[in-house]
């Protein structure tokens, strides 16, 4: 139980940073980037339920470090990378990936989307090995070490 006390708590600190740093990355790619990586959440095990998705659009409107940009634009981008997942797992996954590997010049903000990852995907108490392993790749894609995250 400690360890998901700490995953909570940890996710509560990424949250605080991340609404000082989505502010200064106010500009499109961080947010298709961002929507990419709650996608990806969302499909992790393969497959998006109607129910998985939906639980991941309201952590998705209700997160105040994704509240500085417009919530239906938010929507609809998620909505579209879900739907690339659905339709084609493996292509939905490339298409997402290269989304978020846009910011690998961009390490502030790649750093960021990381986070948004792991706080979507512990959001439920429980970050789960398919979620570790989505969150890990996007590491590899941006140039990250996942030990950073403690990946």
């Amino acid at each position: 139980m400690a360890f998901w006390d700490q995953l909570k708590a940890k996710a509560f600190e990424m949250n605080g940073q991340l609404k000082t740093k989505t502010a200064q990355f106010q500009n499109k790619e961080f947010a298709n980037a961002s929507m990419a990586m709650c996608a990806l959440i969302a499909a992790a095990d393969g497959t998006i339920d109607p129910s998985e998705r939906q639980k991941t659009a309201g952590l998705i409107t209700s997160n105040e470090a994704l509240s500085v940009f417009p919530s239906d634009e938010l929507s609809q981008k998620f909505d579209w990378y879900c739907s690339k997942l659905q339709s084609d797992f493996e292509f939905g996954k490339i298409e997402a990936t290269a989304t978020i590997a846009k910011l690998k010049t961009k390490q502030d903000q790649a750093r960021a989307v990381i986070q948004i990852g792991i706080v979507i995907g512990g959001a439920d108490g429980n970050f789960d090995q398919n979620e570790r392993n989505v969150v890990r790749e996007a590491c590899f894609a941006v140039g990250i070490a996942p030990a950073e995250f403690e990946l």
